[in-house]
């Protein structure tokens, strides 16, 4: 039996029912392929291009690529359990609707404004890094006098950014297949790049920057202590998080940003031919190209120059890319092609960020936890509405806005999604065996608590600063449900029909639907 209040759970046929009405439809067009590329374009880009060398030069040293495979491992548990989940319940929403069909609408609508705030500050975010390497480009072009930032009486826009968000914004609008389309073209472009840097720099490789692979932990004011080190070493009466151990752990938990991307994925099983077989192919394909291409990427850079010279206090200059290794070793031309391969991976992972962010509004507003006229779709088969109001918040966010910071707050909130998601895989497990699943994930329940655990290791990693601002946004969530959403819920609105008419109680629940896609029987 469903739940009552806000423990209220959606089951897995209502959810799939709603899938078919005609105002909020999404049309279903994608393949195994365009999942994969969307998978791709999101991942390699800002962690590829800028945290690579940041969290050598800051955190780990040399040993950034053990921490890219600390990460990937982490998220490889996550995504078996997403890939399951997304094959059995293909809908939009992601995380969001997973939670509905297990722990409730409290905790699905806590999940769903967790990840409002992962894909609009990893969209500003990105954008911002976007503005900046757009600033390299034209400058190498125009001269040094090109700025992407304006000053408007006592603010400072950043015009670069604001451009890319307003293009992106009407690309979505026009349809999910063209943005699948157009994120291939661009992430031939970046892959070719990601290659070319790690076979160029091969060349440039001084073993004796790989000693020592673990740095020894910094000392005094060097060791960022206060909110500023990670949580765990502070619960360990460490002096800060960086380099050694903890610093190891700590760039695992930063670079995680750069596998951000895979559950993305998941927000499109709504409009995916065959979810039960595409969903995982796209989930688990990308996820393996990427890391791969990560932890080469990040032993070619480590391995380029002393990890010392990547630190972003190291000189004037601020953050370091992976450009810097190569202009440390006087090849500025190949700098030149790397900002700008960043440029056209970052527009990809800016795109399909905001595409994520749209879906998860769009399924709570279909739900009625948000106005439901944001749900409506267009003659494009996309939520118009919603891609509006995403496109306007990141635009403001990007132009207006530093992004210093965002990418741990990203991560917090990314990380306790999988949390809830592997959780819920034993849940449903339990609950509905029943129901027909593309994909199973292997050694249950092993699986999801090596996933939950692994999740709940990084986030203990991540700064005191991070965790204090990630609960306060969880504040103003509980007070937005209670204040609005759960007012008008549709599915309690359901229950107090079915409550004031006794006859009509099956008529909350319908029959149990086939899933979209496939002809696959019931276990």
């Amino acid at each position: 039996m469903p739940g009552t209040g806000i423990w209220r759970t959606k089951s897995v046929e209502q959810s799939i029912a709603d899938t078919d009405e005609p105002d909020t439809k999404l049309r279903r067009n994608l393949s195994a392929w365009d999942l994969t590329v969307f998978g791709v374009a999101v991942m390699i880009g800002a962690g590829i291009f800028t945290l690579t060398a940041r969290t050598a030069g800051d955190l780990a040293g040399p040993s950034v690529s053990l921490a890219f495979v600390f990460a990937g491992i982490a998220c490889a548990l996550a995504a078996l359990c997403y890939a399951e989940f997304a094959s059995t319940v293909p809908v939009a929403g992601s995380a969001y609707t997973f939670s509905y069909a297990t722990f409730g609408e409290f905790l699905a609508w806590i999940i769903g404004w967790d990840l409002i705030l992962e894909f609009s500050v990893a969209a500003a975010a990105v954008g911002k890094g976007w503005s900046v390497y757009l600033q390299t480009v034209l400058r190498t072009v125009f001269g040094e006098d090109v700025s992407t930032r304006v000053e408007i009486g006592w603010l400072t826009a950043d015009w670069g950014a604001l451009l890319l968000v307003i293009v992106l914004a009407t690309i979505l609008t026009m349809g999910t297949k063209l943005s699948s389309r157009f994120s291939l073209i661009i992430t031939l472009i970046k892959v070719l790049i990601v290659l070319f840097v790690i076979v160029l720099g091969i060349a440039y490789i001084n073993p004796d920057n790989y000693t020592p692979f673990i740095p020894p932990a910094a000392e005094g004011a060097a060791a960022g202590g206060g909110v500023e080190q990670s949580l765990l070493s502070a619960l360990f009466g460490s002096e800060g998080s960086v380099y050694g151990g903890f610093g190891l752990l700590a760039g695992a938990s930063l670079v995680f940003f750069a596998f951000i991307g895979f559950d993305i994925v998941a927000t499109t099983a709504e409009e995916t031919r065959n979810p039960q077989r595409n969903v995982p192919r796209g989930i688990l394909g990308s996820l393996v190209i990427v890391t791969v291409l990560y932890v080469a990427t990040s032993l070619v850079v480590s391995g380029m120059v002393p990890f010392e010279s990547l630190a972003t206090d190291a000189e004037p200059e601020g953050r370091k890319t992976l450009a810097t290794a190569f202009s440390a070793n006087g090849v500025d031309w190949a700098a030149n092609v790397i900002s700008v391969g960043a440029l056209a991976g970052l527009t990809t992972v800016v795109m399909v960020l905001m595409l994520g962010q749209q879906r998860v509004l769009f399924a709570m507003s279909r739900d009625g936890l948000l106005p439901k006229a944001l749900a409506k779709t267009g003659t494009h088969g996309t939520p118009v509405r919603v891609n509006i109001l995403v496109g306007v918040v990141v635009a403001l966010a990007a132009t207006f806005f530093e992004a210093d910071k965002l990418e741990e707050m990203v991560n917090v909130g990314t990380l306790f999604a999988f949390i809830l998601v592997s959780a819920g895989v034993m849940v449903l497990r339990k609950k509905r065996p029943d129901l027909p699943r593309g994909f199973r994930v292997p050694l249950v329940p092993l699986v999801p608590i090596l996933a939950i655990a692994a999740c709940a290791w990084l986030m203990l990693n991540l700064t005191v600063l991070t965790w204090l601002r990630f609960l306060g946004w969880m504040v103003l969530g509980v007070v937005v449900y209670f204040a609005y959403s759960r007012r008008h819920s549709l599915l309690g609105q359901r229950h107090r029909t079915a409550e004031h008419n006794p006859t009509d109680e099956n008529s909350t629940e319908p029959p149990a639907a086939s899933t979209p896609g496939t002809s696959q029987p019931p276990e």
